[in-house]
């Protein structure tokens, strides 16, 4: 593709894409196309990997048993975390919603594959911990994919990943990077629901320092 194709029109509309981006954890519970979500999972293919290595191994998780263990591990990991905090910021936390899991049509854990010989160890001998930002990479790709075609996505950290991996029975090398909710959110923000919320602040500028 030639230079002269990426247009104004064409960034301003990237720009929209990145800043409606947002982690969503308010889904209605409305089904997905499978079409559409398997070109969104083709995005996976198109990001860039250490070595070309491509250590992503993703699981759609759809049975009742496998969805009722990652709730519960959420719930778990969520009351200890609660139990963290105090005052008014645990009043605060006690009333985030910080996870899709039970409205969520798609449900997907994301694990990287540390121990693949795809790649021939390029790049990853130095630093292994390349293939899980190679993991990161092709989410971010699927998300921003997801977002154009009007769905949202939510990243469930607050997890036990050696609990996770146990209940979905992954190999031994495998390490979640994370747990998504996919589906169609309440409505779109540009705003972080955390920042409208009051529980953080954006920074507005990038701190760049020069050595």
């Amino acid at each position: 593709m030639q230079d002269q194709a990426f247009t104004d029109d064409f960034r301003t509309q990237f720009d929209l894409l990145m800043r409606l981006r947002r982690d969503v954890r308010r889904f209605r519970t409305d089904a997905i196309d499978e079409a559409v979500l398997t070109r969104c999972l083709g995005t996976f293919r198109l990001a860039p990997s250490v070595g070309l290595s491509e250590p992503w191994r993703v699981i759609r998780v759809e049975s009742a048993a496998a969805r009722t263990a990652a709730l519960e591990n959420f719930q778990s990991s969520n009351d200890k975390a609660l139990a963290g905090y105090s005052g008014e910021k645990a009043q605060l936390y006690s009333r985030l919603k910080l996870s899709g899991m039970q409205e969520a049509p798609v449900q997907l854990a994301v694990f990287c594959d540390d121990a693949t010989d795809k790649g021939q160890g390029l790049g990853a001998d130095t630093m292994p911990e390349m293939r899980r930002y190679s993991v990161v990479s092709a989410i971010t790709l699927f998300w921003l994919s997801l977002r154009s075609q009007g769905l949202g996505l939510g990243w469930v950290s607050i997890l036990d990943p050696d609990q996770m991996a146990r209940d979905l029975q992954v190999p031994g090398d495998w390490r979640l990077i994370g747990y998504f909710c996919v589906g169609w959110p309440e409505e779109p923000s540009e705003i972080p629901e955390l920042e409208r919320v009051g529980w953080e602040t954006r920074d507005n500028c990038l701190p760049i320092e020069t050595r």
